[in-house]
């Protein structure tokens, strides 16, 4: 007799390595948009290659689709487990698996107060090569095709601690 598994596979986190989170805005004439860049370094246990797959695992387990030219409007699906936490000085991402702080520029802080919201991407792909660098670096990457048709894509509104 044959089963069938439904169960997710089970998430690898050693292959996810490190993930970075990046954040900057554009300006558009009305008004900058924020933005967050996550992706892993490709420093885990089964070095880039893996890299991927295990982001993919991450994400599915958080619901988030992978991949088209889909962007998911979190702002209307409350019960999404994927959030975005912002305090003065600092700010967090977090979904099942993941709680990455970062500390936020102040034109992004700036950028979310005004929108209540961040646009994130997701990335499958790892960063090339170690470290991210500068500002053109990480743009280059979050605009590049392949980094977009296989990241997820998510419109993610702004949490914030309550008196």
């Amino acid at each position: 007799m044959t089963s069938i598994s439904t169960d997710p596979r089970p998430l690898r986190t050693a292959d996810l390595g490190t993930l970075v989170i990046m954040c900057w805005s554009r300006e558009t004439p009305a008004g900058d948009v924020p933005f967050l860049l996550a992706c892993s370094l490709g420093d885990g246990a089964g070095g880039p290659e893996a890299a991927p797959a295990a982001v993919e695992g991450l994400l599915s387990r958080a619901g988030l689709a992978v991949g088209g030219d889909t962007v998911l409007d979190a702002t209307v699906l409350p019960a999404l487990p994927v959030g975005l936490l912002v305090v003065p000085g600092a700010a967090a991402l977090t979904m099942p698996g993941v709680n990455a702080q970062f500390v936020p520029t102040q034109r992004w802080r700036a950028a979310v107060d005004q929108r209540g919201y961040a646009c994130l991407i997701f990335a499958t792909r790892p960063w090339p090569g170690g470290e991210p660098g500068d500002g053109e670096a990480v743009a280059a990457f979050a605009n590049d095709e392949d980094t977009l048709s296989s990241a997820a894509q998510v419109v993610l509104p702004v949490r914030s601690l309550r008196s």
